[in-house]
């Protein structure tokens, strides 16, 4: 292995280092990227011949995290890494959509990315990282890209921006935005937010301006001078002369059909018909190339529909170019769900459902940073029939992946803390018909599903996809995309908020990049458009419901001391099971002292509440307290005044008149009233009857000698048993999270939001 040659750029206060030529020489290019302690390895290669038979760019691209990054060891039977994690998938994503746009026009040949973390340091993220090694790479190696492109992540923080925040600037950001672009254009920008107005992302374009042109630059200086001549290929192309006849044949058949707007299965099924007669009249004299017809109709098509938008603009289904397909509504749809609702835009529907779950519920996060646990789940499915496809079902794929996290980023500021709402929430969106922006229809179902949930929301979030064609100097924004016009456009770019700011971005490019001036007449005609969608929404569900659904779990949370944790606990989670199966509840304790407390019915939980509370509260001098007679001696009674806790309540303080023996008045079991006289340094209480009977007539009666007996302690002691007890022992052990049964669970931790 020889020296690396290295090239350094500080951006946002931060050293980034590219080392090149001494690891993976055997790929087309190769490069480790530096920042902090994060270490990103990325390699790039391609096969030299085309892939027979491909009508798309063969791109592959993944990330992946290696456990040793941070010096630990994977769990699991195998101990070894296993599929793809959504995070590392999500992280995939985010390099293949800022480079697929760059490679050339027609070039079908298979590529692999691989970004492997090699080191993790806890405080910058890797994803941004990877992204800039993989069009180093890219950029020095020998296959066609029409690079470099750069990344960068923007946060704010006290109202200022940062470039590559660390993830203790994002906990406190209000803004985080990854943008990937070239010197001239931006090619994807993914980002979430907390209500921040559209003037604000766009501040935050213009502040990652400067940096991406940098490191462009710094990538122009690798290639410069390591960079490998980019090997020779023929892009595809049809046969010139059946081209020719097809287009002659074809050309005012399609012009044609595309005026009259039919529906899209009229549309396919139209076009398909123009492909077979045209085949049928050809095929004799274009034998050897007969099979192209089909792709050349296709082609004249995809010109026709973006000539008819930018020439006349007229869109397939006759809107105009900012107008939305018609919006139904409907909530409370299932019977048992604990919250539903279908949102249907056009020919696109999403069935939206809540599920409100315990904190037993939450998904434990495994992230190379840290464990963490995740109370809000959105899991989004994409069934073959919602496009009229016959295909198995085979679990969720990238896209589907991709779609539920952008639709969770963009509701996740509006869920309540919980604090104030102490569920684990789960939205599913299946989509029942596909037909264009699914991503955004999922995420106005679910807001409305929530809403029926009873969820304490402050307000709706909708969502709304824009596209865009582009034909020389001219091009036109597209309101509400539909299925079509995703595929022949040029842009897809997704936008979801409330009225008050926008929540979650996501834009995805067919060209070498949009202009920042585009970008911001997309944005503002997608405010537009949101509020719209917005007030659709409204006149189906307002406000959220005021009771959660009678089959939902009732939750409570009680804050005990957390020195009290082991009281409550009891030896060996003996407490617990009691309340249990006393109650008919489940509880389960966390390290900073919550007790959640859930059952069927409120009544259940009210009563294990109130003993929670009893168990782990405190005597205080001065307060009488209904207690039991534990047991009885010859100088008075041992009183339990709360669960734990006894005091002595001596034979001078039982009654007015003078008592030989507690036994004369009082037996084991009975109920008594009595008040705390003195509790003293080491906890002992000192209690009287005589106190509640007449006030007053207690400080008349002197202090009772000092007994000693033979009696073990309920409670942790030294020496012989005083006149009061001790809190009980510690007992059993216990793990960061309790559940009821004995069972131990693991501690809760922070974690941070992930793409």
């Amino acid at each position: 292995m020889g020296n690396p040659i290295e090239f350094t750029i500080d951006i946002g206060g931060k050293a980034i280092l590219f080392q090149l030529g001494h690891v993976a020489q055997q790929a087309n290019g190769a490069v480790l990227v530096t920042m902090g302690g994060t270490v990103v390895l990325s390699t790039v290669c391609a096969n030299t011949k085309p892939k027979e038979g491909a009508s798309f760019m063969p791109l592959t691209v993944d990330y992946r995290e290696r456990s040793y990054a941070t010096g630990r060891i994977p769990g699991g039977f195998f101990r070894r890494e296993g599929r793809s994690r959504e995070t590392e998938i999500l992280s995939s994503r985010l390099t293949d959509r800022s480079i697929r746009p760059l490679f050339p026009e027609n070039f079908y040949h298979d590529i692999s990315v691989q970004n492997i973390v090699l080191s993790a340091d806890g405080e910058n993220d890797a994803d941004v990282i990877a992204l800039l090694a993989a069009s180093a790479a890219l950029t020095i190696s020998d296959i066609p890209f029409a690079g470099p492109v750069s990344g960068v992540r923007v946060g704010r923080v006290g109202g200022e921006f940062v470039i590559n925040p660390t993830y203790a600037e994002l906990a406190q950001s209000d803004l985080d935005m990854v943008l990937a672009a070239t010197r001239n254009a931006f090619t994807m920008v993914e980002g979430a937010a907390k209500m921040v107005p559209e003037e604000t992302v766009l501040s935050a374009m213009r502040f990652a301006w400067g940096p991406l042109e940098r490191l462009c630059t710094l990538q122009d200086e690798m290639r410069a001078k390591l960079g490998k001549p980019k090997f020779s290929y023929v892009p595809f192309a049809w046969n010139s002369e059946l081209k020719g006849a097809v287009e002659a044949e074809a050309t005012p058949r399609v012009r044609q059909i595309v005026r009259q707007f039919p529906p899209q299965k009229d549309l396919d099924a139209a076009i398909a018909k123009v492909s077979e007669e045209t085949t049928v009249k050809l095929k004799d004299k274009f034998e050897d190339y007969i099979g192209q017809v089909s792709g050349v109709v296709s082609d004249i098509f995809y010109a026709a529909e973006r000539a008819m938008l930018v020439e006349e603009g007229l869109r397939a289904d006759g809107r105009k170019s900012n107008e939305i397909r018609p919006i139904t509504c409907q909530t409370s749809l299932l019977p048992r769900t604990h919250g539903s609702a279908i949102f249907q835009r056009g020919q696109t529907q999403a069935l939206a459902t809540v599920t409100l779950g315990t904190p037993k519920d939450m998904q434990q996060m495994e992230e190379l940073e840290g464990n963490y646990k995740e109370r809000f789940l959105l899991h989004y499915n994409f069934p073959a029939f919602s496009s009229g496809e016959i295909k198995p079902d085979r679990g969720p794929g990238r896209r589907e992946i991709g779609h539920g996290a952008l639709a969770r980023r963009a509701l996740s500021p509006l869920l309540p803390k919980e604090e104030d709402f102490p569920y684990t929430v789960r939205v599913v969106s299946d989509i029942l018909e596909s037909n264009g922006s699914t991503s955004m229809a999922t995420v106005c179902g679910a807001s409305l599903a929530m809403f029926d949930a009873g969820i304490p929301m402050e307000d709706h979030v909708a969502g709304v996809a824009m596209g865009l064609v582009i034909e020389g100097q001219r091009h036109v924004i597209l309101t509400d995309i539909m299925g079509l016009e995703d595929h022949l456009g040029d842009m897809d770019f997704k936008v979801a908020g409330t009225r008050n700011g926008v929540t979650a971005i996501q834009m995805d490019v067919k060209v070498p990049g949009v202009t920042f001036d585009i970008l911001s007449e997309a944005l503002e005609q997608a405010r537009v458009a949101r509020l719209t969608i917005m007030d659709k929404m409204l006149q189906a569900l307002q406000h959220p419901r005021t009771a959660l659904s009678m089959f939902a779990p009732k939750i409570s949370v009680v804050q005990i001391p957390v020195e009290k944790i082991g009281a409550l606990i009891g030896p060996g989670g003996k407490n617990i099971r009691r309340l249990s199966e006393t109650y008919s509840v489940e509880i389960e304790v966390e390290d900073d002292g919550r007790v959640f407390i859930h059952a069927v019915e409120w009544d259940q939980v009210d009563r294990a509440k109130r003993e929670v509370e009893a168990m782990t509260q405190e005597p205080e001098v001065g307060k009488i307290y209904n207690g039991r007679v534990v047991s009885i001696t010859d100088f008075g009674a041992f009183v339990e005044i709360m669960p734990g806790r006894e005091g002595l309540l001596h034979v001078s303080q039982i009654a007015e008149q003078p008592v030989r023996h507690a036994s004369d008045v009082l037996h084991e079991n009975d109920e008594v009233e009595v008040k705390v006289l003195e509790i003293d340094p080491v906890g002992k209480i000192r209690l009287s009857r005589k106190a509640v009977i007449a006030p007053g007539s207690e400080l008349s009666s002197p202090a009772p000698r000092r007994f000693h007996d033979n009696r073990e302690p309920s409670g942790q002691g030294q020496g012989p048993r005083g006149f009061g007890l001790r809190p009980p022992r510690m007992g059993g052990g216990r793990g960061g999270h309790h559940r009821g049964g004995g069972r131990m669970g693991a501690p809760s931790h922070g974690g941070r939001p992930r793409h």
